[in-house]
């Protein structure tokens, strides 16, 4: 039988309830493995187990009740390993990793910015920021149009601005939020996105880093700015002992069913 995993705690940390369960339907037991001074929260791999949102809700359900005891590095949903001994090899044989990221992450929640262009406003910017852009459309405006290649001219400049402001954006962004946060992790680009960054945040200044968003969204009222969070911080954890399914950087977000 495979094995689950859902996260890792100190050996010292409290066991859960023996009532919590987890992913699977039915839901299958939570139960710890451990491994020295580590310990694995881990529950039997169901079969044909896929990312719909019952499950991911079931995933971060178990999260949630170990983390309220204390530190725990979340796994990303769909983590299964061949079995239980070979989530105790990986224990013993990263241990010095786990205890070092187990001190790095107590006390501290990740929140998951995404940012896109309001379309109409940043066309504003494109076109104020750019005399050429300017040019060219006036010249157009006053030819009743503009001639097929002026207009597939001003397009691509048009194209190509907004791709540099997205790019400015993202940093500006980035820059903005990162003082508020105690570590940034730069998730992978996605469709439709100009930025998609986790920042590590201390739970007692979450308040400070959401003020932080507020005016940034102040400051670029061209972004549309979405938060999620407080998440745990699987962005700041390094791939544990099961390979994930792959999901989205903060998890719960995932494309669900």
């Amino acid at each position: 039988m495979s094995t689950y995993v859902y996260g890792i705690t100190a050996g010292s940390h409290p066991s859960p309830s023996e009532e919590l369960t987890g992913v699977g339907d039915p839901p299958c037991r939570v139960r710890v493995l451990k491994a020295g001074e580590l310990t694995a929260v881990v529950s039997d791999a169901p079969e044909g187990l896929r990312p719909k949102r019952r499950e991911l809700l079931a995933h971060q359900n178990v999260l949630s009740e170990v983390g309220a005891a204390g530190c725990v590095l979340p796994m990303r949903f769909g983590s299964v390993a061949p079995d239980d001994d070979a989530v105790t090899a990986v224990l013993a044989e990263r241990a010095e990793h786990y205890r070092e990221r187990l001190g790095a992450l107590d006390g501290r929640v990740e929140y998951n910015i995404k940012a896109n262009h309001v379309e109409e406003a940043v066309l504003h910017h494109v076109m104020a920021e750019n005399p050429e852009i300017r040019a060219l459309a006036e010249s157009n405006r006053q030819q009743g149009g503009g001639s097929y290649e002026n207009k597939i001219q001003l397009g691509e400049m048009v194209a190509a601005a907004v791709k540099d402001k997205e790019a400015q954006d993202a940093t500006a962004l980035e820059r903005a939020l990162e003082p508020a946060a105690d570590a940034v992790s730069t998730g992978p680009e996605s469709t439709g996105w100009l930025a998609n960054v986790s920042f590590l945040v201390n739970r007692e200044s979450a308040e400070e880093f959401l003020a932080a968003v507020e005016r940034a969204r102040g400051d670029m009222p061209h972004l549309e700015v979405r938060v999620n969070g407080p998440l745990p911080p699987y962005s700041f954890v390094e791939p544990g002992p099961a390979e994930p399914a792959g999901t989205a950087a903060g998890g719960m977000d995932a494309g669900t069913e």
